[in-house]
């Protein structure tokens, strides 16, 4: 499949490159390094996502190049979605402007779509598909798109704490270190250099803070009024799923983030023992079996008793 995809890089001219919407760091770094890549080889392209670029990511090599509008009238010989699980994800729009689409993705269950199909559970990054895909086709990588593997990387194994850090993650991360990446420079960016508003949030979202009856979920939540009292917005809350799943004893943390009256965001983080990312997909969501999403709709506590019922069944399935 690498062969076939390194031969529409070879054949075709004009390219859009995406992934998912709310895009994590491996998204943006998916999508900028190949964009990178596909420049540098005298193509034409698009990076493109349906949400705008979250602000920590704007020190990426190529992110003033990430457009949240796809320009009008133009079509693509081949359009890339990547790391995104269900096509819906990358934006409906995509399919109509692209003659053909190219699926590379690392997450479990991910919808077969295109005329190229890569996906492999077992890699860490949708990044790390990226650069095989290189080392395949003996495509330099620049520093530019070096970086941005790099931080899609050190973001979706969370800077190499997570269980899928991997042997291939450590060795392609070195790997572009060795191309000049700073370590440094990257997460002082990513993890030294915050908003006040972020802060703020933050410490309105723990007063949230909620541990079921068995001290085995925990959850925190944002909601529109928050974002109002801090001038903070949903971008400045990356991360804050970590806080309830760093309690000791709790297995599952959820995340709950308002985007209108009745609707949330839930992220779920799981230290292992439970897979949430089935969960999510039954709440019609997706993800990995450590992190995954859905959209609810409804009020936020009964949303809360709901998965929180799911939550107990599984739990208590896993300590008996």
């Amino acid at each position: 499949m690498i062969r076939k995809i390194l031969e529409l890089i070879e054949t075709h001219h004009s390219f859009l490159v995406t992934a998912h919407g709310s895009p994590d760091s491996d998204a943006i770094g998916s999508t900028l390094a190949l964009a990178h890549v596909l420049k540098e080889l005298g193509k034409e392209v698009v990076a493109y996502n349906q949400d705008p670029l979250p602000v920590n990511f704007r020190f990426l090599p190529g992110s003033e190049m990430m457009v949240s509008t796809l320009p009008e009238g133009r079509r693509f010989d081949v359009g890339f979605v990547l790391d995104a699980g269900e096509l819906k994800r990358a934006g409906q729009a995509v399919p109509l402007v692209c003659d053909r689409l190219v699926n590379v993705d690392h997450h479990p269950h991910s919808e077969d779509f295109g005329v190229a199909y890569l996906v492999d559970t077992e890699a860490s990054a949708t990044s790390i598909m990226i650069y095989r895909i290189l080392q395949e086709g003996k495509i330099p990588v620049s520093l530019s798109a070096a970086t941005c593997i790099y931080t899609a990387i050190l973001g979706d194994t969370g800077s190499f704490r997570y269980s899928n850090a991997n042997p291939e993650a450590f060795a392609v991360a070195g790997e572009m270190v060795a191309l000049g990446v700073d370590p440094w420079s990257v997460a002082g960016v990513l993890y030294e250099s915050q908003e006040k508003e972020r802060l703020q949030l933050l410490s309105l979202a723990l007063g949230t803070l909620k541990i079921s009856d068995t001290g085995l979920w925990a959850s925190i939540s944002v909601t529109e009024e928050m974002y109002c009292a801090t001038g903070s917005s949903a971008e400045l809350t990356d991360g804050f799923v970590n806080y309830p799943r760093s309690i000791r004893g709790v297995e599952v943390a959820l995340f709950f983030r308002q985007t209108s009256k009745d609707s949330y965001k839930l992220g779920f983080r799981s230290k292992g023992g439970i897979d949430v990312g089935s969960l999510a997909r039954s709440l019609g969501g997706g993800g990995h079996h450590n992190a995954a999403g859905a959209m609810i709709t409804g009020e936020l506590d009964q949303i809360r008793q709901q998965v929180g019922a799911r939550l107990d069944a599984l739990l208590s399935e896993m300590v008996r």
